[in-house]
């Protein structure tokens, strides 16, 4: 299993770029997985649902299982968020994992950037980041600069930058 991640500011694209690169590397034959790091309580049940219920009344961890997908929601309580890596052994073997967030982990990273956000570069100030995707001409970069709308190339440096995980440097939730 390989892993890229997408790094950036809130409101620079990470998601829509997740969106649009992934039917480019499935075309290309890769098996995908996606792992997203929120950082704000997020909930995958709806409320009065029954296994939300299950939740409330306690149970420490949910399966929801249909003929078409399943889940598992884990409630944590006090534990610490789990560290990236311990997330990656939970997933079934794919070609390659997008992580989008995780910013501070030490992992290959496209960085996602716009200059309207507002928001200083991530790079030069994490050596992760291996190629930048943006909006617009960008000068003085140490890293390949890509255009956000140029999907294929992003694909490309994406297949080519990830990392297996056995490369990973463990680090705790960043």
């Amino acid at each position: 299993m390989r892993i890229i991640g997408l790094a950036g500011w809130s409101g620079s694209g990470k998601t829509t770029l997740v969106t649009k690169v992934i039917p480019a590397l499935v075309r290309r034959g890769l098996k995908v997985a996606t792992v997203k790091h929120a950082h704000h309580d997020f909930d995958t049940d709806q409320p009065g649902k029954d296994s939300w219920l299950h939740r409330q009344a306690g149970a420490s961890e949910v399966a929801i299982v249909s003929s078409r997908r399943w889940a598992i929601v884990h409630e944590l309580g006090d534990a610490p968020e789990p560290a990236l890596e311990d997330i990656l052994a939970k997933l079934s073997p794919v070609d390659l994992v997008i992580v989008e967030g995780f910013k501070r982990h030490p992992h290959p990273k496209l960085e996602v950037y716009r200059a309207a956000v507002g928001k200083p570069l991530l790079h030069p100030d994490d050596d992760c980041i291996v190629a930048i995707a943006t909006d617009a001409p960008l000068a003085g970069a140490s890293v390949p600069v890509l255009m956000l709308d140029d999907i294929e190339a992003i694909a490309d440096a994406m297949a080519a930058e990830a990392q297996t995980s056995e490369h990973l440097v463990p680090r705790e939730t960043a």
